[in-house]
């Protein structure tokens, strides 16, 4: 059995080096040719001039084509051929389903979505109605799904611009067997987790997603999400996390996720590692301290940011844990309840042990709250406006009695709005983010989702990052700033986040491989979408390839779905295409 494996892995290898020696089996006509470009594999390697050749959905050959026919010729003189951008940190699993076209993220450069941070499209099962979620609104050839699997064939079934694959969501594993309860979950719902988790990542999930900092999983201990990563382990899956605290805690919590990769034996990503709270700015350094002895210690823990200083959640976490016992129906009682409002009133002031405060963290500055939820037609004046202005707004003027707390006012805000209102943060640093920014094991992902200008994507006041993530990086942090090389920055929007995920057969140019390739104007490439005004695509972007097809021809979308559903491998001996990290130091 070993024998034959390393058989076939030399063939495998002698193929890829007789292709890219240009002795192609089957020389031209190809389908595409991509003629002139300032070439940017996706290793980190420095960058050449070369011809890339397309046929099917697969890179054919790479060098100098002068002869080679092709139907379609694109001149990429002053232009970079990149591998497509692969966001590993995506929450478009709904959206796809309303519109398949991903504009905001296909004018991004993005050609695979990595889903299901924390909650993810399956499994829909337990306490989980098996109904398709509101927000979903798909073709009726979509149909409904149980598994996370169901949902891959709905998203084929429908149509979608991009590739995409999926973590399994631990909120989504509680809800299916604990409902609306914070409760820790007992050996018997943990026995039930871990077969929903098996069957995922039978499924093709990439592995199990946390996000330990909100009211559902608080609960949860170190102790069971290292039994249920050993579930992952057996499938050669990861462990991706959002911290249990990113404010006055957020060092334990990246010594915990640690500690968990270190005993479950299996990577961990960090996802978007900042430390969002202004007591501790400027202790990034700590943080990275202590990643790198880790890995200096054998255990594979790496990160990805975006590259804002602003995060989106929603107002609703200011409220204390307690208080989301139940669901929303709940919540919204205890908020109209005078006793519960004073105890939560003092709890958001002066926090909680354990509990990441999104008010104490700002500072208690409304100011540093935005509005990026399409509200309710009476308060839709609100959107894009900051709480400062909203609370000032609500507040009865001077001279109509004693003026409220504005903590109160929140609260009325929050009952008119359902219990649900999404926002902007502004409660991180640049040179924090900066700092975890130019680590080697630190990729980019946008923490955003697929929208579009106008139609059934052009919802609410999204973050800009669901616009530019990547354009951003390249305009700013490469050509402005000079903060990153251009190939180590591709590097960071590619093969990084490609071989985290154990996706091996895309993020790299080299022939043999998926044929995904994003084209762009150094020079001019740049992200456009602001706070105040997010629904703008971005610049520069001038082609798109996902499978061979082209997306976005000359920054126009062609309406064309060649994506496809990437499930994980089943198995964890999987052939890997190695990827180094030149360039870049390890400070």
């Amino acid at each position: 059995m070993i024998r034959t494996r390393l058989v076939s892995v030399l063939m495998t290898l002698v193929g890829l080096a007789m292709t890219a020696s240009g002795q192609e089996l089957q020389p031209g006509p190809y389908d595409v040719v991509i003629r002139g470009g300032t070439i940017v594999d996706g290793t980190g390697n420095p960058w050449f001039k070369g011809d890339v050749a397309i046929r099917g959905d697969r890179i054919a050959v790479i060098g100098q084509l002068d002869d080679a026919r092709a139907h379609r010729t694109i001149d990429a003189r002053d232009l970079v051929v990149a591998p497509g951008f692969v966001d590993i940190h995506s929450h478009s699993d709904m959206h796809l389903l309303r519109d398949g076209d991903a504009q905001s993220k296909v004018h991004d450069g993005v050609t695979t979505e990595i889903l299901g941070e924390d909650t993810s499209a399956g499994p829909r099962k337990g306490k989980i109605p098996a109904r398709l979620p509101e927000d979903a609104e798909p073709a009726e050839s979509a149909g409904s799904w149980t598994t996370l699997g169901g949902y891959f064939d709905a998203l084929e079934a429908h149509g979608i611009s991009v590739n995409v694959a999926s973590y399994v969501g631990l909120g989504t594993l509680l809800e299916c067997v604990e409902g609306n309860s914070l409760a820790r979950p007992d050996r018997a719902r943990l026995e039930a987790m871990k077969a929903l988790l098996d069957e995922a990542m039978r499924d093709g999930a990439l592995g199990l997603s946390t996000m330990l900092a909100s009211p559902r999983e608080l609960a949860v201990t170190a102790d069971d999400v290292v039994e249920l990563a050993a579930v992952v382990r057996r499938h050669g899956g990861l462990y991706a996390t959002h911290l249990r605290h990113e404010g006055t805690e957020v060092l334990a919590a990246v010594a915990e996720a640690i500690e968990i990769g270190r005993r479950a034996r299996i990577p961990v990503d960090i996802t978007h590692l900042k430390i969002a709270d202004q007591s501790l700015w400027h202790h990034m350094g700590e943080i990275v301290a202590l990643i790198k002895t880790a890995r200096r210690e054998g255990v594979n823990v790496q990160s990805n940011v975006y590259p804002y200083t602003r995060g989106n959640n929603n107002l609703v976490t200011i409220i204390p844990p307690w208080a989301h016992e139940g669901g929303k129906e709940a919540l919204l009682a205890r908020l109209k309840d005078p006793q519960a409002r004073e105890r939560m009133k003092r709890e958001i002031k002066s926090g909680l042990p354990g509990w990441y405060d999104h008010y104490t963290a700002v500072g208690g500055d409304w100011s540093r709250m935005m509005i990026s939820a399409r509200l309710s037609p009476a308060n839709r004046k609100f959107e894009g406006q900051t709480m400062d202005r909203v609370i000032a707004s609500l507040t009865p003027p001077p001279g109509s009695g004693e003026a409220p707390d504005p903590v109160d006012v929140f609260f009325d805000f929050l009952i008119a709005e359902g219990g649900s209102v999404g926002t902007i943060y502004a409660h991180h640093t640049e040179e924090d983010m900066n700092l975890a920014l130019l680590q080697p094991w630190c990729s980019i992902g946008s923490d955003g989702s697929a929208m579009a200008v106008e139609g059934p994507l052009h919802v609410g006041h999204p973050h800009p990052r669901s616009f530019g993530t990547f354009s951003r990086v390249l305009g700013r942090y490469v050509r402005e700033r000079r903060l990153l090389r251009l190939e180590d920055a591709i590097r960071k929007m590619t093969s990084l986040n490609a071989s985290k995920v154990g996706i091996v057969d895309r993020g790299i140019l080299r022939p043999g491989l998926f044929a995904d390739v994003t084209i762009f104007d150094p020079e001019h490439v740049a992200d456009r979408a602001t706070y105040l005004d997010p629904f703008r695509y971005s610049v520069g972007i001038r082609y798109v390839l996902v499978n061979g097809q082209l997306v976005l021809d000359g920054e126009e979308h062609t309406h064309a779905h060649p994506g496809r559903a990437l499930r994980h491998p089943r198995r964890p001996d999987r052939l890997a295409v190695p990827h180094h990290e030149a360039g870049v130091k390890d400070r």
